[in-house]
This record gives C-alpha cells, sequence and structure tokens, in this order.
C-alpha cells in the first residue's frame, strides 16, 4: 500500500492553495470514477483533497437566460432541483438516470464532466447544449473543454468549480443501459436551441461528440426517419465484450432518432 494523504480544506482558496502546492494532490468530489481507479492501482497521488463540501461548489441558480450548476452538487440534487426541472427538463431526467441511488447520491456533475469518461452521461449534455464550463481560472466552452477519452482541457491545479447551462425547452437524453453497470453503452443527447439542431454522443468508447452531419442533415430540414441514410464515422466508436464498434454505431443511430421523436413529441 503506498502513502496517501488526505485533506478536508474549509475553503475553496484553502483547496486551491493545497492543489498548487502539491502537483501529485488530487481533489475529491464524490469519488465515483477516482476511488475504483485507487482501488485498481492506476493511480497514485500524494494526497486526496476532499473538495465535495465545500459551499462555493454547491448551489444551483439562474443566471443569463439559463442556469449554474456548481460543480458539487450530487447527480440527485441536480435531478430534484426545481430551477433545473423548470428550465431543463432534460438534464434533469439525464441526472435521475445515472447509475444507481447510491451513485446519484454520492457522485458530482463537475466530477463526472472533469473525468471524462466516455460512457458517462453529462458531458452529452455539457456538448450538445453549448453549456460554458467555469473552473477557477478562465470559461471554457464545451467544444474546447472536452479533449478526448478521459482527457480534458484542465490544467494542473485547475478544477471545475461550475457549469453554466443555457435554458431549452426543446432536448431529449436517452441511453441504451449496460445491463450490469448501468453505464451507457450508447447515449444520445438531442437538443434544438433556436433553429439549430445539436447531438452530442456518448458510450461510443472513444470520448463524448457531435454527429454534425445529422445535425446539418435535419436543419435543412430533413425528417427524422431519414437519419439512417447520414454517415456517421466508425472511428468514432470501440468494440469490447458488451458490443462491437459497428454494433455501436447502429445503437447510436436508433436512440439518436428515438430521441429526436421523443423531443418532437412523436414517441413517448
Amino acid at each position: 500500500m503506498y502513502d496517501l494523504g488526505y485533506s478536508r480544506p474549509a475553503t475553496l482558496a484553502e483547496a486551491l492553495e493545497l492543489l498548487q502546492q502539491d502537483d501529485m494532490a488530487q481533489p475529491l468530489s464524490g469519488g465515483q470514477t477516482l476511488m475504483p481507479v485507487l482501488r485498481a492501482r492506476l493511480a497514485a497521488p500524494s494526497q486526496l483533497v476532499d473538495i465535495a463540501r465545500l459551499d462555493e461548489l454547491r448551489q444551483i441558480r439562474p443566471i443569463d437566460g439559463g442556469i449554474e450548476i456548481g460543480a458539487g452538487m450530487t447527480h440527485a440534487e441536480v435531478a430534484a432541483h426545481p430551477v433545473v426541472r423548470a428550465a431543463l427538463t432534460a438534464l434533469a431526467a439525464l441526472a435521475g438516470g445515472i447509475g444507481d441511488a447510491q451513485i446519484r447520491h454520492r457522485g458530482t456533475i463537475g466530477g463526472s464532466i472533469a473525468n471524462n469518461d466516455p460512457a458517462a452521461c453529462y458531458p452529452s449534455a455539457v456538448l450538445a447544449l453549448g453549456a460554458r464550463v467555469q473552473t477557477n481560472l478562465r470559461i471554457l466552452d464545451a467544444e474546447a473543454f472536452f479533449a478526448g477519452m478521459f482527457a480534458t482541457a484542465l490544467e494542473p491545479g485547475e478544477i471545475v468549480t461550475a457549469v453554466r447551462f443555457p435554458a431549452c425547452a426543446e432536448a431529449c437524453y436517452l441511453k441504451f443501459r449496460n445491463p450490469a453497470s448501468r453505464f451507457a453503452l450508447v447515449g444520445v443527447f438531442a437538443a434544438r436551441l433556436g433553429s439549430e439542431h445539436r447531438i452530442a454522443i456518448t458510450g461510443g468508447g472513444n470520448g463524448v461528440f457531435r454527429w454534425h452531419a445529422a445535425e446539418q442533415h435535419l436543419d435543412r430540414g430533413a425528417d427524422i426517419d431519414s437519419l439512417d441514410a447520414v454517415p456517421l464515422d466508425l472511428a468514432n466508436f470501440t468494440g469490447d465484450i458488451h458490443g462491437s464498434a459497428e454494433y455501436r454505431l447502429h445503437i447510436a443511430k436508433v436512440i439518436t432518432r428515438r430521441a429526436l421523436m421523443q423531443m418532437a413529441g412523436q414517441l413517448t
């Protein structure tokens, strides 16, 4: 067993100071991704800096016609919050379908997007809705934040403090679950912001991405049923014991069509 320190700072400023003083320190929020990694000896931080209870990271509020969600808010809190349910029903539904009750009451939105697990649900909402990620240093557009499997634009000592979403009445998230883990074999967040369609796919294996060809197809006025003919790059998908890359690509097209139909009121 390697030495592992634990700190529980009282303020965000104290937490950031600890992280900046020690390049090997790791922030800990809900721990739903980090703790399994530590148990598997895939990471060996010098210390864990517990930021889960910091008041600065635990708020949800209306802002600039949308909502700001603090990074420390759990999935269960996001799912139940009246501001989220009113402004972004699809996001509340997404949060309420993550994992099981234990995970939803421990995992946080900030931890989810900071880890950028290729099967995580939240990154698809952030990308599809064009959300902006607030850190202790800057504000990043979603397109600039996600950088591939388990990779983001976060620098050492930089943490997510909040996520800012636009309000959106026309959005839907659906996922095809792994029956054992409840992670998304494929998940699709579809939205329409003004006249623009946005479709983000997670669970494919290589990280969250937008299906631009389908968005452009729909923006030209094409119907949902014609999406089968729109190309979707197989390179965005990988295979494993749960399904081949080709299988995941097929499921992505099916789930996208269903999400768009539900968004349009054609499917309940």
